[in-house]
């Protein structure tokens, strides 16, 4: 089952996203008049096509499921002897560079639109999130150096205000993009409005491709860590604990949550825990040992050993609906996608220059896997991804690669600049080295996924 899920959003995902690129060089192409061939999902051979239109365009599917095409008339493609004046007139390269410069960045702008009215569709709808209250900062973090305490309600980051804790974790992430120091303003109880603010330096030795709020000592608060169902002969059941039990300390120490909780019996494979729980309203201790287990590593180390009691914490984190009006949602929805796009480069930038490590470029793997994991989450994550890749799509195609349609628009940027076209002869040397290069971020991308799945 969750390999068709998988499966299926993938082509959902990745279908939508190629047919809405494509969709926006033919509509515009269409526009300025000049003559499409064939529109193609899917590269390499055509393996289902059917004409339409008074142009007898061939609407086509293609073996390699990977982007797609419009082939339009072109006469370093296309023989154009003997067409009639009414065709000659529609090739692509009679036209002026304006309409090229359109008709080519049109795809990339198509994706852009689709991000922005898939987000403003969510916030109009309502969004359901977990409030940004944060949880106990851990000692010798940034947030527990400037005063954050648990229970803390942010309300605005840098002064601008945010709704839900993924508004909070996106402010968090561009601060340390933008190497800022991070204002927060909170409401605390019983304390009222209460400032903090932690440095920029504090994210200096952050990598991005980390949890940059957990790092900072900015968590999620979460529930009271309350055990729930237990697998039978597990260390939890053995230890005595009961379905209903609340955790209030480890060895002396408060238990603020289930994060903490989880924390400290994941460090202590094997070693026996004094545990602290709280039973029809008195203190209980008990002698909890958990198993050792070998552990896939999240941040991608291997295999590890982690202790494990075999129980579910049950609780739920307090959430809000974040909702807005159509202006205020598409204002909204048009600042995420540019803030995509800004921090997107920003790491381009860095892996550039070695700040970030070029493990973090992922591939067809690695969004199939988060195209099933969203679709099981629901219908607002799996939309909000579908909006994120579209982002990334059209920002990919507008790299200034000469295959990709960035390479074009530089071409034409420079025949606007000295009044002449690109020689045959560059184009024809710039497409072979661009094509290596894309060859060979694909096939990083690749084994980047094989390496994380391995």
């Amino acid at each position: 089952m969750d390999t068709l899920r998988t499966i299926l959003a993938t082509i959902v995902c990745l279908g939508s996203l190629i047919v809405i690129h494509e969709l926006g060089h033919y509509l515009v192409a269409r526009w300025c008049g000049v003559k499409v061939l064939r529109f193609s999902v899917g590269m390499g051979r055509v393996v289902w096509m059917r004409k339409f239109g008074k142009d007898q365009t061939e609407w086509a599917l293609s073996a390699i499921p990977l982007g797609g095409y419009v082939k339009m008339l072109d006469a370093r493609e296309t023989e154009t002897e003997g067409l009639p004046p009414e065709d000659l007139a529609r090739e692509f390269t009679r036209q002026n560079v304006w309409k090229r410069i359109a008709i080519v960045a049109a795809g990339p702008l198509a994706n852009f639109l689709l991000a922005i009215a898939l987000y403003a569709g969510l916030y109009m709808t309502g969004v359901q999130e977990p409030t940004a209250r944060v949880g106990a900062p851990q000692a010798a973090t940034a947030a527990a150096a400037a005063g954050v305490q648990r229970g803390d309600l942010v309300k605005s980051v840098n002064g601008e205000p945010v709704q839900g804790w993924n508004e909070l974790r996106w402010a968090i992430i561009q601060a340390a993009i933008h190497k800022e120091d991070l204002r927060l303003e909170s409401e605390r109880p019983g304390y009222g409005t209460v400032r903090a603010t932690l440095p920029a330096s504090a994210a200096a030795g952050i990598k991005l491709e980390d949890d940059v709020p957990s790092a900072l000592g900015l968590d999620l608060m979460r529930p009271p860590a309350v055990i729930g169902r237990m697998e039978e002969g597990g260390a939890a059941r053995r230890a005595g604990l009961q379905k209903g039990d609340t955790i209030l300390a480890v060895d002396g120490q408060p238990v603020p949550d289930a994060r903490a909780f989880l924390r400290e019996v994941q460090r202590a494979p094997g070693r026996t825990l004094a545990v602290t729980v709280q039973r029809d309203g008195k203190p209980l201790e008990l002698a909890v040992t958990p198993e050792a287990v070998e552990d896939k590593s999240a941040n991608s180390k291997g295999l590890v050993t982690v202790g494990k009691i075999k129980a579910e914490l049950v609780g739920a984190v307090d959430t809000m609906a974040v909702r807005y009006g159509p202006l205020d949602a598409t204002a909204k929805a048009a600042r995420q996608v540019t803030e995509i796009c800004s921090m997107t480069l920003r790491i381009l930038g860095r892996m550039i220059v070695g700040e970030v490590s070029l493990k973090n470029i992922t591939g067809p793997i690695t969004i199939a896997e988060y195209a099933g994991e969203t679709a099981k989450m629901g219908a607002e994550s799996f939309i909000a991804f579908v909006a994120f890749i579209s982002v990334s799509l059209g920002l990919m195609n507008l790299l200034p690669i000469p295959v990709l349609d960035g390479g074009h628009l530089l071409y034409y940027s420079l025949e606007v600049l000295t009044g002449r076209p690109v020689s045959a002869r560059i184009a024809d040397l710039a497409q072979r080295i661009g094509l290596g290069l894309l060859v060979s971020l694909m096939a990083l991308a690749i084994f980047n996924d094989l390496a994380r799945k391995l």
